[in-house]
């Protein structure tokens, strides 16, 4: 069993989605040591206003001001298409840069149903590439097969099955998961490392764990 540190990592791509703009240190610092931002098209105000500059723009541009449309034209890329969401639109752009890591921060807060939408995309963007969701408070992570992560006892531990027919067992959680479903997403909240790793065995569909910051 692998087991993978997640926080840790240092990424050199961030991509800012347009919710509530991070003042968590660990999200902050992740973005002050990248090497590429990109700003899903609203968040380049924040950005701006927080002492950023973004070095890609992505999105169908219409919560993107004029003037930062003249300003930034040698880094946007228009994707006019409504099929997606401007988060996507910027995991997709990274995958054909051949990006293989990233994070992701901003997608949470301010309207519940794109925090919902964007939590709940984690699983399709893992499937391209390595993904990791920070917000103010810790940090979501999509399973596509069994797993272990490492993590510090006493960490609060939260599981989403994307599935209801999913079977989990658990070890390392103060409180097991012994070849069940989480038919309900409340089910596998408010868990608890017990040492300095877990392990989650599923199938057939992936899984979403958030890890607390400690």
């Amino acid at each position: 069993m692998v087991y993978t540190m997640i926080h840790q990592t240092q990424y050199r791509t961030v991509i800012v989605a347009n919710g509530t703009f991070p003042s968590h240190s660990i999200p902050l610092d992740i973005l002050r040591n990248a090497e590429r931002i990109i700003a899903c098209d609203g968040s380049t105000q924040k950005l701006i206003n927080h002492g950023f500059e973004p070095n890609v723009i992505v999105g169908d541009l219409d919560s993107l001001a004029d003037q930062y449309k003249e300003i930034y034209k040698d880094r946007i890329y228009h994707f006019p298409s409504q099929e997606d969401n401007d988060l996507t639109k910027a995991v997709n752009w990274c995958t054909n840069q051949g990006i293989d890591q990233l994070a992701i921060i901003g997608a949470t807060g301010e309207r519940e149903d794109h925090t919902l939408g964007n939590i709940f995309l984690l699983p399709n963007y893992a499937k391209q590439l390595n993904v990791t969701m920070f917000t103010d408070h810790g940090y979501f992570v999509p399973l596509l097969s069994s797993q272990g992560i490492n993590c510090t006892p006493g960490q609060q531990i939260s599981i989403f099955s994307t599935h209801p027919d999913n079977i989990i067992s658990s070890s390392g959680l103060k409180y097991p998961i012994i070849r069940r479903p989480l038919s309900q997403l409340w089910m596998g909240t408010l868990n608890e490392c017990e040492a300095d790793k877990f392990t989650l065995d599923f199938s057939p569909h992936p899984l979403i764990v958030f890890l607390q910051y400690q």
